[in-house]
């Protein structure tokens, strides 16, 4: 696992930043008084802060606490969450919305069960890696239970209420984690709210049955408030994730695959005018999902970007071999113009991406997927046609080298398609020499110094290539040159 270190100037911000998001935690407390003396006829905000005054005081105190240990959590387990300011903008506006409309329902129906308890959850396991989303979801289902009791006259919870509450959102909420790192599809989150919908029944009935549930209205009831739990969730996770994702750019398994569509406006735009590039790009996706999968890295991002890493080419396609038909229109050109076309495809698919505000990953792969290396048909064409030694660097990309083990593995793949339909012996033993070959170039070369990629993935990625360039390029029989006449 890459180490990852906080700079003083990453300290202070995300300070400041959970500070400033938990004060905002508190300040909704003093909203919900006004709210509850407003719309819900409950007493003024100056009465119930003098009578419960020490409540909310401890509840500032308590969510306090929560949050320093949230982010105690980041600092110890993911710095990369405190490293983006998005990320934690997007923790606090979660607890907020969770919060304020499980607030409004929980006035609205006098049941803890009534509210969207495990929306949260859905939302952190899509946003969040799952360790951090079980923690997340622990803090917020605190804090409910928080305000649930000891701010009693404010939310109408009732005891038994307060602990189912905080039961079905700990416990919903852990299952929702659990169950959707499976879904891959939009509709497949209505499924799991029918399967969460099971045991958040089961805690209310059994966590009220001490109350009095005597009558089979009660009973009812109870399963109703159940019910409504789900499906709010459900629907706020629905309406609410595609704006999560368009706003912080989020990279969830619905938006990789919808980018990853025939209907994605770049993706049309590479099959329609760079066909051979779109060719090459599916297949080194492939090669890339595999090997992502086998080295435990997240296959549907690198199968994402392993789609967007040659867009850069569309600005001129035809100056790509793939794309060309009899005529080569390098033959013409001077190696050093060619280089200069060959390399911008880098820093141009970057920009694309950049103009259609797609993820930054992306960009960044269009940088890093050659690295620093040297394009030695030019370099080479290049010495030829001069009398000294010539600055091999001048005949190189502009980098940077890969930064992530899916950048690594997509410049090796990308490498790895083009050469082999250079073979005309495609066998296991000569595709895995190739393969091996490339591979040991770029670690001569220095190309993985910054991905923290280890030996013993580079041979899982090797093996995994060849197994999969020797499928795609499999051999054929010769078909008999035979004329068959229709029978009359």
């Amino acid at each position: 696992m890459t180490v990852t270190k906080l700079n003083n100037k990453d300290i202070v911000k995300s300070l400041a930043a959970f500070i400033i998001g938990a004060s905002g935690i508190i300040l909704m407390l003093i909203i919900m008084v006004a709210l509850n003396y407003g719309f819900y006829g409950g007493p003024d905000t100056a009465t119930f802060l003098r009578e419960h005054g020490l409540y909310v005081a401890l509840v500032a105190v308590v969510v306090t606490v929560l949050i320093t240990l949230a982010y105690l959590f980041f600092v110890f387990e993911n710095k990369h969450v405190l490293m983006r300011i998005s990320k934690i903008i997007e923790i606090f506006l979660l607890l907020y919305i969770s919060l304020l409309i499980s607030f409004i329902l929980g006035k609205s129906f006098k049941a803890a069960a009534a509210r969207p308890l495990f929306f949260f959850a859905l939302m952190a396991a899509m946003l969040f890696r799952r360790r951090d989303g079980l923690f997340l979801n622990t803090v917020f289902s605190l804090i409910v239970l928080i305000l649930d009791r000891f701010v009693e006259d404010l939310t109408g919870i009732e005891m038994y209420d307060a602990y189912a509450g905080f039961l079905s959102t700990y416990c919903g909420g852990i299952l929702a984690i659990f169950l959707f790192r499976r879904v891959k599809t939009r509709i497949g989150s209505v499924l799991i709210g029918l399967i969460l919908l099971l045991p958040i029944e089961a805690i209310n009935m059994i966590l009220h049955i001490p109350s009095g549930i005597t009558t089979v209205r009660q009973a009812l009831d109870q399963i109703l408030y159940g019910a409504l739990d789900c499906i709010f969730s459900v629907m706020l996770f629905m309406l609410l994730l595609p704006l999560f994702e368009w706003v912080f750019a989020e990279l969830t398994v619905f938006r990789l695959r919808e980018l990853t569509s025939d209907d994605s406006k770049i993706i049309k735009m590479l099959k329609s005018q760079a066909p051979g590039t779109y060719n090459h790009s599916v297949v080194v996706a492939q090669l890339v999902e595999a090997c992502a999968r086998e080295i435990g890295e997240d296959p549907e991002l690198a199968r994402a970007a392993a789609y967007y890493h040659d867009v850069g080419k569309l600005k001129s396609p035809e100056m790509f071999t793939e794309n060309q038909a009899d005529f080569n229109f390098h033959a013409e050109l001077a190696p050093e113009l060619s280089v200069d076309i060959i390399r911008s495809h880098a820093k141009d698919g970057a920009k694309l991406i950049k103009q259609h505000h797609l993820p930054d990953f992306f960009a960044d792969i269009c940088m890093q997927h050659h690295g620093t290396l040297p394009i030695k048909y030019f370099y080479v064409k290049a010495l030829k046609l001069s009398d000294g030694e010539l600055n091999v660097e001048n005949y190189s990309y502009a980098g940077p080298v890969p930064t992530t083990k899916i950048a690594a593995i997509i410049m090796i793949a990308d490498a790895a398609e083009a050469a082999s339909r250079s073979l005309s012996d495609r066998s296991p033993e000569k595709v895995e020499a190739l393969v091996r070959s490339l591979i040991e170039e770029r670690l001569d070369l220095d190309q993985f110094v910054d991905c923290n990629i280890t030996m013993r993935e580079l041979s899982v990625v090797k093996s995994t290539i060849v197994n999969q360039l020797t499928g795609v390029y499999h051999s054929r029989i010769s078909y008999p040159k035979l004329t068959v006449s229709k029978k009359k």
